[in-house]
């Protein structure tokens, strides 16, 4: 006749067998026998996932309404960092849409949540996130409004109230970075990962737009901006952006790299009628858009490839991201360098 087995050691028995096997689930990333494929992991927002690069993944071109445009070409993809290059970032997405909270942009759901599938499945060694753009900042819309007020030749630019309202909405953009960051952080330790055991790394923006452009043919060729607008957003905003999105990286422990000044030179226009040496987009029209999208493609989705980094420049700047993660600096910039090339520059204080 069998013993009765009191229920509290049946339960603490059936606990342990339960904690033991979801140990089995989520590997110990610090285990030795670790086999699984190593990844680089891309999240946030147009600048990221590749829009303007081209050759977009099926489903992200507008398909049932997701306009994410994840590019082959997308900066993560030419890093030479890990086994994969996985990216989960989507054209017009915020913070929120970034973070562990509920929300759906474009019918896609919280990329951090899908972080947590990902950082399951392969051994995530870098995670990449460029995020604040379509916060307070409004980069879009601010282009759009500078457009307007190029196309009023009696009115005022728009550097003149920027100077006034941009840091303003820099620094109501900086709290909601943060919660974005911190929730990459849990939706990793969810995934069975401790703080440090991954390279973290937050990225700027680059200017899109410079004064260095045809003084009088500039519009036409596809930058309709005032020189001294362009010449604002060049040397003040962007630089602005990037030194609020370095004081969220200090105060979240993680790492920064200075984008501001990664295309200087290759900005849209600069190459006058000559666009092959550029690595940001002009306005960019696509027609055929509707083809993948449907009547939904018609307005903004047409043209959203604007002023957004190309191929060549996602090529350099994923150049400039495997030298920096390679280096184990805490801060960097990209900067082109004598060949011509982009490369992380890294001072001595950033080392430090």
């Amino acid at each position: 006749m069998s013993r009765k087995v009191p229920r509290k050691a049946l339960g603490a028995a059936l606990a342990f067998v339960l904690a033991g096997a979801a140990l089995a689930v989520v590997p110990s990333i610090a285990s030795a026998s670790d086999d699984r494929q190593t990844a680089v992991v891309s999240l946030g927002d147009s600048a990221i996932s590749g829009e303007g690069a081209g050759n977009y993944e099926s489903g992200t071109e507008g398909e049932n309404g997701d306009w994410c445009h994840r590019s082959a070409n997308a900066l993560v993809h030419q890093t030479q960092l890990a086994d994969k290059t996985i990216n989960l970032a989507c054209s017009g997405a915020d913070s929120a849409n970034v973070s562990l909270d509920d929300t759906t942009h474009y019918t896609e759901g919280s990329q951090a949540r899908r972080l947590i599938d990902v950082a399951r499945q392969y051994r995530v060694t870098t995670v990449i996130l460029q995020d604040g753009a379509n916060d307070d900042p409004q980069f879009a819309d601010t282009i759009l409004d500078c457009i307007e007020r190029w196309l009023n030749p009696f009115g005022s630019g728009c550097a003149k109230h920027l100077r006034t309202d941009w840091p303003q909405r820099l620094a109501a953009m900086q709290p909601k970075v943060t919660h974005a960051v911190n929730d990459i952080k849990e939706a990793m330790r969810q995934a069975g990962y401790a703080d440090g055991s991954y390279t973290f790394v937050l990225t700027s923006y680059a200017s899109p737009v410079t004064e260095h452009m045809d003084s009088v043919l500039h519009g036409p060729q596809g930058c309709p901006l005032r020189l001294d607008d362009a010449k604002y957003g060049r040397t003040e905003a962007v630089p602005q952006f990037a030194d609020a999105l370095h004081q969220v990286a200090n105060n979240t422990g993680i790492k920064f790299i200075d984008f501001s000044r990664a295309t200087e030179g290759h900005e849209a226009c600069s190459g006058g009628s000559d666009k092959s040496s550029e690595w940001q987009n002009r306005i960019t029209v696509d027609p055929w858009a509707w083809v993948h999208g449907g009547l939904d493609a018609i307005g903004i989705h047409m043209a959203q490839q604007s002023f957004h980094p190309n191929a060549l420049g996602h090529s350099q700047l994923g150049r400039c991201v495997t030298e920096f993660v390679q280096s184990g600096s805490q801060s960097g910039q990209c900067l082109a360098g004598s060949d011509g090339n982009l490369h992380a520059t890294v001072s001595a204080a950033a080392n430090s």
